[in-house]
């Protein structure tokens, strides 16, 4: 929360294609680094289009590969900056409501995650028409940004489920508690231990794996531009 400069911030969210999650599962690291990457570097160059920003952002990324059951599903959360420096050194804020077009910003992701993809041996195993669906990226405004990093420090510092979610384990079921999505009613799950283990373990990263990235003006290399930009806002 230190890092947040007194403007409006914006929650942004890619994911991964139904297509890819089995790539993705059996590559983790190449696939999630993969992930950060484009999505990154895709927003950064919408951004710069003077038409919505013209400026550089400042970015913090988390990775979830979980849902509320347990299901493989992999996304990046991005805490972006309402604004950014233009090349010229000056601050140059977003609309409070509005950073970029998603629908514009979608097929600049899938585009760079298909040239990352090709310097690897995995690209021969996807299907061509990925290429031509859209890929589901989400953006909204969250104000201050403080309540987006109280949602997401959850995803960083725990694993998958908490213990207080598991209700019992009978007859070689487990059953699990979870809210769900559309209606926030709180339901039963119940699988066999083995599917819940598969289930788990799925979730578990490659060793020394970053899950929390910056970008931009919020980059550990870029800290110079965060301070310039923090002393032009007062």
């Amino acid at each position: 929360q230190s890092l947040l400069l007194p403007i409006p911030h914006f929650l942004v969210t890619f994911t991964l294609p139904a297509e890819l999650r089995a790539l993705a599962r059996s590559n983790q690291k190449t696939i999630y680094n993969l992930l950060f990457r484009a999505s990154a570097q895709a927003l950064q160059q919408l951004a710069q289009d003077p038409r919505f920003v013209g400026a550089r952002l400042g970015m913090v990324g988390v990775l979830h590969t979980w849902t509320r059951q347990l299901l493989y599903h992999p996304h990046l959360h991005y805490i972006v900056t309402g604004g950014g420096l233009t090349a010229a050194g000056r601050w140059r804020a977003s609309r409070k409501d509005f950073l970029v077009p998603v629908k514009a910003l979608s097929p600049i992701f899938r585009a760079k995650f298909r040239d990352e993809l090709k310097k690897t041996d995995l690209f021969a195993a996807v299907a061509p028409h990925l290429w031509r669906k859209d890929w589901v990226v989400h953006s909204e405004p969250v104000g201050s940004g403080e309540q987006a990093f109280k949602y997401l420090a959850p995803y960083i510092f725990r694993v998958a489920i908490s213990n207080n979610r598991l209700l019992k384990l009978k007859e070689g079921q487990v059953t699990f508690a979870y809210k769900e999505s559309a209606t926030e009613q709180l339901k039963h799950c119940s699988i066999t231990a083995e599917e819940f283990i598969r289930r788990f373990l799925q979730h578990v990263l490659p060793p020394r794996f970053i899950k929390v990235r910056y970008y931009g003006l919020l980059s550990p290399a870029q800290r110079q531009l965060l301070l310039k930009a923090r002393q032009l806002l007062s």
